[in-house]
This record gives structure tokens, sequence and C-alpha cells, in this order.
């Protein structure tokens, strides 16, 4: 879905119409602006509130200010719903509470939290409803985050580490701001989207090249490991250097599969060790040679990795075909 465009600064207030008619405006206000949604008050008589909207490329930038307020999604709201998108809220004045995703958070000044408008919410602002909403669209967020559905309802810490800088950043960002833009527009947007990545601790998520280019070098590790497996002390760096890698390059991209060096060559070793013992024409080996054969000189750790995998000795797996 393609974020909302504008390029001046639209504006809502419920100064505009009679003290009796101001949350019904609000509501249609909200509604108008961000999604459909529910809106409650205790302070009815008194309530006012207003809202200013910027763009900046396709990042929307709300400034909510006014009364105390409970904000609801409910399903009904995203039935009605036509387009939906992440939003990164922060207030800088007073605690608040928001719940989405089985997470219920209290929030305190300069703390964010990601929410989703394809899930239902609920958010209480029981001082004032000054806040800081970023509309985000939803395939720009899965492009910065990792599994952005595990993240959302979740406090980021406005006070510590990255959050911090998050939240520093993001408070700067003003519907003035999208309008006269100091900097290119997409610099400024990839510069959120960084610090909300490091704000969640989440790994920038491999372009379809990356990712291409990934699975080659995964390749190549494994048919090294599968040619000099037989090696005996085969290491991580000097399988790195063959292929022209460093070695940190090659863990990483190990670990980005779930698997690690060690692993992969123990388990071409043993697939070698079990295909040897399991073929009479290796008998007049001895088990020791077989080991050596495999790259494990030492026979005592050859029969510890052979109870690892095989649940027995070599010279019991050898016997029982």
């Amino acid at each position: 879905m393609a974020a909302r465009t504008t390029a001046v600064i639209e504006r809502w207030s419920t100064g505009l119409v009679e003290p009796e008619r101001r949350l019904d405006y609000w509501i249609g206000a909200v509604c108008e602006a961000f999604l459909e949604m529910d809106i409650t008050t205790q302070v009815r008589s008194s309530f006012d509130c207003s809202i200013a909207r910027g763009q900046l490329d396709t990042i929307g930038i709300n400034r909510v200010e006014g009364s105390a307020q409970h904000v609801y999604r409910r399903k009904a709201s995203l039935a009605r719903s036509t387009s939906n998108f992440y939003y990164l809220l922060c207030k800088t004045d007073n605690d608040w509470t928001v719940m989405q995703n089985g997470h219920a958070s209290r929030l305190r000044p300069g703390d964010l939290v990601l929410l989703d408008s394809r899930r239902c919410y609920e958010f209480n602002f029981p001082v004032t409803s000054n806040t800081l909403s970023l509309e985000l669209p939803i395939a720009w967020v899965e492009s910065w985050i990792t599994d952005p559905e595990r993240r959302i309802g979740q406090r980021i810490d406005g006070r510590a580490g990255w959050g911090a800088a998050l939240s520093a950043f993001a408070c700067q960002l003003t519907p003035q701001l999208a309008i006269e833009r100091p900097l290119p527009a997409q610099v400024l947007t990839d510069q959120l989207g960084a610090l909300l990545a490091l704000g969640f601790g989440s790994e920038i998520p491999a372009t379809p090249s990356e990712r291409r280019e990934s699975a080659d070098l995964l390749e190549q590790i494994g048919r090294a490991i599968r040619l000099r497996y037989a090696e005996p002390g085969l290491t991580a760096a000097t399988v790195a250097e063959h292929l022209h890698v460093s070695e940190r390059t090659l863990h990483r991209c190990l670990n980005n599969s779930g698997l690690t060096f060690s692993g992969l060559l123990n388990e071409c070793r043993m697939a070698a060790a079990r295909r040897m013992l399991s073929e009479p024409r290796f008998d007049r080996i001895s088990v020791g040679g077989i080991g050596l054969r495999v790259g494990l000189s030492d026979p005592s750790h050859f029969i510890r990795q052979c109870r690892r995998s095989f649940g027995m000795t070599p010279g019991a797996f050898r016997r029982q075909r």
C-alpha cells in the first residue's frame, strides 16, 4: 500500500467547533488523519485537541496535542479500514500505557513503541495526548526490521543505548521539517530506519543481492569442507583463506543459516566414517585408521565423536552391521 502524500501541512483542531461537538469532531479528525479508531475521554467539558501532519517522502509525521483520552482500535475499525501502516509513537511529557499483540507496556517520557494498524490496540493518555506519531509504510518497516510482528507493542527505552538515539532523532521530526527538508528526504528516512533497527537490536534484512551472495558463499564453504575434511586440524581460518574471504565473513555466513563450522566439519567427517565402517571393503583398515582417514588423528577423540553421532563406539558400530 502506497503512503499518502502531501506538499503542505494539514491541520485539524477542535477549536473550530463548539465544546459539545469537540469529541465527535476529534474522532472524525483522527479517522481522517490516521485510521478508524474510537476515543473516549474523562474531560469532555474542556476537551481540546489538534493534529498537524506533514509528509516526508513515504513517512507521515504527525504531531498530536491536547487533552487526556483513551484510544481504541477494535475489530470493527479494522474491517472499515482500507489502508494500513505501522506507527512509531513517542511522548515526552507524561507516562502513558499501550496494549497490542499481548504486550501491555507503561511508557515513560521519551520511550517509543511500534504499533501495527492491522491488529487491535489501545492506548491511554491519562494527562495529555501530546504525541509524535510517525506513520510508516509496512514494506518500509519490513525492509529495516527482521520480523517486526514480534516487536509490536514492546517498549523501546528512550533513555539508554540506541533507544535514546532513536528517541532524540525522532523527536526532531516535525511537520514543518517535512516541508523545509534540511537534508534530502531519503537521508532522513534512512537515518530513522537505521536507528529503528538498532533500537530493536535487529539486524537489517539482507537485500536480494546480498542473499544470493550469501547462498553462493554457503555453497562454497560446504564444498570446501567436503573436499578437505580429511585434513587433520582443518580450521575455519584455513577454509576462509582458501575461499579468499575473512574468517569473520565465513562465520557470519554460517551463523545466518543457523550453522557452525565445527558442526559442518564434524557432520562431514562422521558421514564418511559411517560409510567406511558400514562397508566390508574397509574392514582391513583399523578403527584408528578410519579415524585418521576422516581427519581425526586422536583415536580417543574419534571414539567420542562416534558415540555422539552413532550412540556407540566405532568398533561396536562395525560389528553390528
